[in-house]
C-alpha cells in the first residue's frame, strides 16, 4: 500500500472545487482502494475539525487516476493551519489502513488549537465581512490587503489593518476587469485586449507570462500570469482597466487572484500540462479551465470559442450569458445561439463582424489587422474574434475596437515571443513561444501559406514533457515538410532528464517521420540555436524559431545579424 503526500498547499481564492478558500493536499494513492482512503481520511478530518471548533467547516474530496485531492474549507486567516489539520488527518487515516499505532489525538489538538490561535487575525476578517457588505471588492495576501480596484484602491499592510468604521466606503470603486484563460492565445489576446481598450480611451493595465504592465510602463518582468501579478495590477491606482491572464498552474495551485471581475474569455483548451494536480485528461483540463466563470455571475459575459467542441460540449445546458465567436458563419452551435437572439463575432467574406441576433455589423477588415497576416495566421483571426467579443461586452465601441486590432503590430515589442516576424538578407525570420501540439499546428497552418525557397525549424522542450507530448509537436512540425531542423537544449529545463536527453529523441522523433539525420541540427541553447539557424539561410528562406527561453537574446541577435521586425 502507498499513501504519498505530493503536495500540501492554501487555495486562497475561487478553485476547481468551490468558491471556498481552502486547505488542500494531492496525494498519490496505489495498491489500496481509493474509496477506503477517502472514507477513512473523511472521518478523521471530521474528527479533527469537530475538535478545534470548525464545525461550520466543510470536508470535500475529488478522485483522479492514480491519487486523489482532499479539501477542507477555513477561514482566509487560518488557512496555514487547516494545512496542518488536513495532513494530521491523512496522518492518521494512513496510520489506520496499515494497523499502525496513530498520533495522540489530544496532543494533536492541543498543537494544531495552538497553530491556528497564533494565526488568528479578526481585524482581517472584520475587514473582509465589512467589504462585502458594502460591496466593495476585497483581496488579501500575506503581505497586503485592499479595498476598491485601481485608483480609489485602498491598501494596508496586512499587519496594520483599520477598524471597518474607519473608512470612507462611498469614495472606493472599481474599474472593469477582464479575464483571459485557454491553452494557446491567452498572452496575445490580453496584449490585444489592451490595445483595443488603450484605443477606447484606458489606461489599460495587464498580466501575462512576461510582464505587469500599466499603459506602457512595465511594473516588473517575469510570470505573472497567477493570483500575485492580478493582485498588483488591480491595485496600481493609474489602472483604470484591467486584463488578466489567467493560467492554469496559478488556478490549480492558490485558486484565482481576484474574486469578482466583469467579463471573461476563454480562448480554447487542447492538450497541455496533463498530469499534473491530479488534471489528466481533456475534458478535466477544460473543467480547470472554466475556473474563472467562477468570478463572474450568471448575467455577465462568459466568451467562448464555438470552434472547440470540447467547450462546447462542456457548457451545454450551463446557465451563463455566452458570446460566442467562430470564424465559420455557418458553424451550427453559433446558428443556434443567434435563431434565439444571441450575440457572435464571426469571421466571414474577409472581415470580423459582430452579430446580435439577426442584426450584423462589420468591425474590421481582416487583411488591415496585423497579425493576421492578411488571414493566414487562422489563430490570431481567433484571437481577433475573441477580443472583439471582449471588448463589445465590455461596452467599447465598435470604433475603438477596429482602431484597437489595426494598431496592433504584433512586434516584439507589442507581442513579444507571439509570431513576431523578422526581416533580412532576403529570409524572413518567425519568432514563436508555440510548445505544444496546437500551437506548433497552428504555426504550420500559418507558415505552410507564405511562399519560401526553404523551411527550418528550431525546437525544443522542457524535460517534464511526456514523450508523447514531445513526439505530436514533432510531428506537426512535419507537416511544413522542412528541409533543415535544430534540436536544442533549455538550459535549466532538463526536469530529470539526462543533458542532451531531449534533443536527442525530439531528432528521433523526426527521422522516424521521414526527417534525414543530416538535416538535422544540434544546439546547447536556444541562442545558439538561432545563430546555427541563421548561418544556415540563405535568400528565399523561412526561419521560424520556436524560443521557448533566451527570446530577448534571440531578439538582439536577429538585429545585430542586420534582421529587422
Amino acid at each position: 500500500m502507498k499513501i504519498h503526500l505530493q503536495d500540501s498547499r492554501r487555495l486562497t481564492g475561487p478553485n476547481l472545487y468551490w468558491r471556498l478558500p481552502a486547505a488542500i493536499i494531492d496525494a498519490e494513492v496505489k495498491d489500496v482502494d481509493v474509496n477506503a482512503v477517502v472514507a477513512c481520511w473523511k472521518k478523521h478530518v471530521r474528527h479533527y475539525m469537530d475538535a478545534v471548533g470548525w464545525q461550520r467547516e466543510h470536508a470535500i474530496y475529488r478522485i483522479f487516476e492514480g491519487g486523489v485531492s482532499l479539501l477542507l474549507s477555513a477561514s482566509i486567516d487560518v488557512l496555514y493551519a487547516a494545512t496542518e489539520v488536513n495532513e494530521a488527518a491523512l496522518n492518521d487515516c494512513i496510520a489506520e489502513l496499515k494497523g499502525e499505532p496513530a498520533a495522540d489525538f489530544d496532543a494533536e489538538v492541543g498543537r494544531l488549537g495552538a497553530a491556528i490561535f497564533a494565526e488568528e487575525q479578526p481585524a482581517l476578517l472584520a475587514l473582509q465581512e465589512a467589504a462585502l457588505a458594502n460591496g466593495k471588492r476585497f483581496l488579501w495576501d500575506d503581505d497586503e490587503v485592499s479595498v476598491g480596484y485601481g485608483a480609489t484602491c485602498l491598501v494596508w499592510p496586512a499587519s496594520e489593518l483599520p477598524d471597518p468604521s474607519e473608512i470612507n466606503w462611498e469614495s472606493i470603486g472599481s474599474i472593469p476587469v477582464a479575464l483571459v484563460t485557454g491553452t494557446n492565445g491567452k498572452s496575445t489576446s490580453v496584449r490585444l485586449a489592451a490595445s483595443v481598450l488603450n484605443a477606447a480611451g484606458f489606461t489599460t493595465g495587464v498580466t501575462s507570462t512576461d510582464y505587469i504592465r500599466v499603459g506602457d510602463d512595465v511594473i516588473d518582468a517575469g510570470d505573472y500570469s497567477g493570483p500575485g501579478g492580478a493582485r498588483t495590477l488591480v491595485r496600481d491606482k493609474r489602472t483604470d482597466a484591467a486584463v488578466l491572464e489567467v493560467a492554469r498552474g496559478g488556478l490549480l495551485r492558490r485558486g484565482l487572484g481576484v474574486n469578482e471581475a466583469d467579463a471573461v474569455l476563454i480562448t480554447n483548451v487542447t492538450a497541455d500540462h496533463l498530469g499534473e494536480y491530479g488534471i489528466n485528461t481533456i475534458p478535466e483540463l477544460i473543467e480547470a479551465k472554466f475556473i474563472v466563470r467562477k468570478a463572474i455571475n450568471s448575467g455577465q459575459p462568459l466568451i467562448l470559442n464555438a470552434d472547440d467542441m470540447g467547450i462546447v460540449d462542456h457548457v451545454a445546458g450551463m446557465d451563463q450569458r455566452i458570446i460566442w465567436f467562430s470564424e465559420y458563419r455557418d458553424n451550427p452551435v453559433l446558428q443556434r445561439h443567434l435563431a434565439s437572439g444571441g450575440e457572435a463575432a464571426i469571421a466571414d467574406e474577409g472581415k470580423i463582424l459582430w452579430l446580435n441576433g439577426l442584426d450584423e455589423m462589420i468591425i474590421a477588415q481582416i487583411s488591415e489587422i496585423p497579425i493576421t497576416l492578411n488571414g493566414a495566421a487562422h489563430h490570431n483571426v481567433q484571437n481577433a474574434l475573441g477580443v472583439t467579443a471582449l471588448a463589445m461586452a465590455l461596452g467599447v465601441s465598435p470604433v475603438a475596437i477596429a482602431k484597437g486590432l489595426c494598431a496592433f503590430s504584433g512586434s516584439e515589442k507589442d507581442n513579444p515571443g507571439r509570431g513576431n516576424i523578422f526581416r533580412g538578407h532576403g529570409t524572413q525570420v518567425l519568432v514563436d513561444f508555440a510548445h505544444n501540439e496546437a500551437g506548433v499546428n497552428a504555426l504550420m497552418n500559418t507558415v505552410g501559406k507564405m511562399p519560401v525557397n526553404r523551411r527550418l525549424i528550431m525546437m525544443s522542450q522542457a524535460g517534464d514533457r511526456s514523450d508523447s507530448i514531445m513526439w505530436d509537436m514533432v510531428h506537426s512540425a512535419m507537416q511544413s515538410s522542412p528541409d533543415c531542423m535544430i534540436m536544442c537544449e533549455i538550459p535549466g529545463y532538463e526536469r530529470g532528464r539526462e543533458p542532451g536527453e531531449v534533443s536527442r529523441l525530439m531528432a528521433g522523433f523526426a527521422m522516424e517521420l521521414g526527417m534525414p539525420d543530416s538535416a538535422i541540427l544540434y544546439a546547447n541553447s536556444p541562442i545558439e540555436g538561432a545563430e546555427k539557424a541563421l548561418d544556415w539561410a540563405r535568400d528565399g528562406d523561412l526561419l521560424l524559431l520556436l524560443a521557448l527561453t533566451q527570446r530577448d537574446q534571440v531578439f538582439s541577435l536577429l538585429k545585430e545579424r542586420g534582421y529587422g521586425s
